[in-house]
């Protein structure tokens, strides 16, 4: 039987009880309206596997602590800043289902919100003198601005190749998860050589998990998620780079053209899909998911058997089998 999120968090069961009220407490503020909105981001949280990573990683080379709570927080900080902040720049009305900070408050209020989202998490690294972790979530939100920058320049021209894309998913989504890993390893002990090893485990668990959320765009699972919605934003992914690749000329020209000038017909957007599905995109893309997911394990495999290593295990097994 497939493990789900409540067996795979059993090792860690109340640092995650203990880390929710720790968070909340984290972003109090004076300001009624700040603590109002903070509350409403709050109750809407996912599955909270970022803080799980961190956890869980932790329990594998020391005991979980307060700098361990202060990393988690510091990461669902930063990237809460971050979302809030997309939403604005997307124009989106959503987030998980639910309005959006933008959406219900406007966008002048929910920069603010983001803002200071981010400075909270600054300061509590500062008031703790956790710089070992602040520097590498620091670089996880640059890469993640870079990555997204990158997307958007690429996007314009439809010229994204195999490596551009492994490099723009690396930084925009495998780097947060990289340095979830990092911090859990960097905040019971301090080998270096160990934290990078976990920074990098995070890195290929990233990789395979932006692949299979560019796989759902496809429709090949039972999922939630809209069909064709990267091909409408113009998102060159694997699956589509492969067939491509592939095509002949006169193919590929047309496939490009649907992209750059139709992609609000669901025709067009359809007749893309087909078309990648044909060329053996989704297998291809499949086959590089599964060797990421592999690598990582590896990476794993090298530490001691433990019940967070197991759960970890477990854990990225569930970011690749996951249907939505």
């Amino acid at each position: 039987m497939k493990p789900d999120l409540k067996q795979i968090q059993v090792p860690i069961e109340a640092e995650m009880a203990q880390f929710e009220h720790k968070f909340r407490d984290f972003m109090k503020s004076k300001v009624k309206l700040l603590d109002h909105i903070t509350n409403y981001i709050v109750k809407r949280k996912g599955k909270q596997m970022r803080p799980m990573f961190v956890f869980l990683t932790a329990g594998i080379f020391g005991e979980i602590n307060e700098s361990t709570h202060r990393g988690a927080a510091l990461i669902e900080l930063l990237h809460t800043a971050s979302l809030v902040h997309d939403d604005v720049v997307d124009d989106a009305n959503y987030r998980r289902g639910f309005f959006s900070v933008n959406a219900l408050w406007k966008n002048k209020i929910a920069v603010l919100v983001g803002d200071y989202l981010l400075s909270r998490g600054l300061l509590l690294s500062v008031e703790y003198g956790d710089y070992h972790l602040l520097r590498i979530v620091s670089n996880a939100v640059r890469e993640m601005s870079e990555g997204e920058l990158l997307q958007s320049y690429k996007a314009r021209k439809l010229d994204v190749d195999e490596e551009v894309y492994y490099e723009i998913i690396r930084q925009k989504t495998a780097s947060l998860i990289a340095s979830c890993c990092a911090v859990g390893a960097s905040s019971v002990q301090n080998d270096e050589a160990v934290i990078e090893k976990m920074r990098l485990f995070g890195e290929k668990v990233g990789l395979a998990f932006q692949i299979k959320d560019d796989l759902f765009d496809y429709g090949d699972e039972e999922i939630g998620k809209p069909v064709g919605i990267d091909i409408k934003e113009k998102k060159m992914t694997l699956p589509l780079i492969y067939a491509l690749r592939n095509a002949d000329w006169l193919t590929k020209k047309k496939i490009i053209y649907l992209i750059r000038n139709r992609s609000e017909d669901k025709k067009a957007v359809n007749e893309v899909i087909a078309f990648v599905k044909k060329s053996g995109g989704l297998e291809y893309a499949k086959e590089k998911m599964d060797g990421f997911y592999l690598e990582a394990l590896g990476i794993l495999e090298e530490f001691p058997e433990s019940i967070y290593r197991n759960s970890l295990k477990d854990l990225v097994s569930y970011t690749i089998e996951r249907k939505k």
